[in-house]
């Protein structure tokens, strides 16, 4: 058995606000739109986020992205009117930066993030 694709799903209240907070957020539109209270973006080669209405769950998804410049992707994202939080220094080099989308779900930027510590 091989794993093919990897789905993160946030679950929101209001698919068409999520769907515009999050194209800003990814500056691009939704890769597919399957059904109308789902839409996602492809976000690596075989790593997906798929947005999908659910009252009952609404704001409390949890995405972390490992990026390649922190600093640079807070500002890419302020350009966009979203804000990306202070940076935290964790460990190790590590540093990270919180968004919060419409619902409350909880997106952490990882900069200096790597496989091995």
């Amino acid at each position: 058995m091989a794993i093919e694709h990897v789905l993160a799903v946030v679950p929101v209240t209001d698919i068409d606000a999520a769907e515009s907070w999050y194209s800003s957020f990814f500056g691009a539109p939704a890769t597919n739109n399957p059904m109308p209270t789902l839409v996602e973006w492809k976000v690596t080669d075989v790593g997906w986020v798929q947005v999908t209405v659910d009252d009952v769950r609404a704001g409390t998804g949890l995405l972390n992205f490992g990026i390649d410049d922190l600093d640079a992707h807070r500002a890419e994202l302020a350009s966009r009117g979203i804000d990306a939080g202070d940076v935290v220094d964790a460990n190790k080099g590590v540093r990270l930066s919180t968004v919060l989308d419409p619902d409350g779900n909880t997106i952490t930027l990882i900069g200096g993030f790597r496989v091995d510590y």
